[in-house]
């Protein structure tokens, strides 16, 4: 697979309410405490009812090697969001799939003293049948995970999991799991 995502790649930036109020560098969005901006999270279950949870790439500035959901990034400046999950499942998973809407909300995460998130996130459910292929320069590994595992897998060691899932997993399992067929 080719490298598709670009630092130059120019991001929406949003208010608390999702305005958009401009365009910045990927890299400069995420600098410093970051600058808030759209982004959107992808959970893909498998037909056993499973969760595929991807590890970062090693090459990623901002937890690398840090387990998250399935697919997150951001949509490009006069991309709809929806769209921008589906090109990013297939160009990271090589996965065809319908995503659903479950809801959004802001939050920000401070890496450390250089970097951040600060976004307004989408996030999406789907399902899917078979393995990702995933883009390496993406995904250092992936594995499905049972959602009652996940939970006791986050508790017993939090630092290996991103700040953004364990957010939108405490708010899915809250709210939506039984929403989700398997």
């Amino acid at each position: 697979m080719t490298y598709v995502e670009n630092s130059a790649d120019q991001l929406i930036l949003v208010d608390s309410q999702d305005q958009q109020t401009g365009t910045l560098s990927k890299v400069e969005c995420h600098v410093g405490t970051g600058t808030l901006h759209r982004a959107f999270s992808a959970f893909l279950f498998n037909e056993n009812g499973e969760l595929l949870l991807q590890q970062r790439s090693h090459n990623k500035p901002l937890w690398p090697l840090i387990w998250a959901n399935s697919c997150c990034s951001h949509p490009r400046a006069g991309e709809d969001t929806l769209d921008a999950a589906h090109r990013r499942v297939r160009e990271e998973l090589c996965i065809e799939t319908e995503l659903n809407y479950l809801f959004k909300f802001e939050y920000q995460a401070q890496y450390d003293e250089t970097g951040a998130e600060h976004e307004l996130c989408w996030v999406f459910v789907g399902h899917f049948t078979g393995k990702p292929k995933v883009d390496s320069s993406e995904v250092a590994d992936w594995r499905f995970v049972k959602p009652s595992e996940l939970n006791a897998a986050i508790d017993a060691e939090p630092g290996i999991y991103s700040p953004w899932l364990k957010l939108e997993w405490a708010r899915i399992t809250r709210d939506f799991l039984d929403q989700i067929p398997s």
